[in-house]
């Protein structure tokens, strides 16, 4: 799942969207783990780690763990300033 250039309150809603439909496909799949390519996004704010949020808690509760995969240190910063990012699975 490829999130967008801006994680912010304008493309929350189509991002949760697809991200939502994408963690649907995952568990009709039996996946282990959802994904989110983050290496376009230079931008997000509360509403954009709120979709994030959102889709760990739910992958949680089925089970699945939610991996964040090349993360910018700028979107690396505020999670670490929002103490979210303890919630997922980061790799570069």
């Amino acid at each position: 799942l490829e999130a967008p250039t801006s994680l912010i309150a304008d493309t929350r809603a189509e991002f949760r969207r697809a991200a939502l439909a994408h963690l649907d496909v995952a568990l009709s799949a039996h996946g282990g783990r959802i994904v989110v390519d983050l290496s376009r996004t230079r931008e997000i704010d509360a509403s954009g780690l709120g979709v994030l949020v959102l889709l760990q808690k739910r992958a949680r509760e089925a089970m699945v763990a939610t991996r964040l995969r090349h993360v910018p240190a700028g979107v690396r910063q505020i999670l670490a300033l929002t103490r979210l990012d303890h919630l997922f699975e980061i790799e570069d």
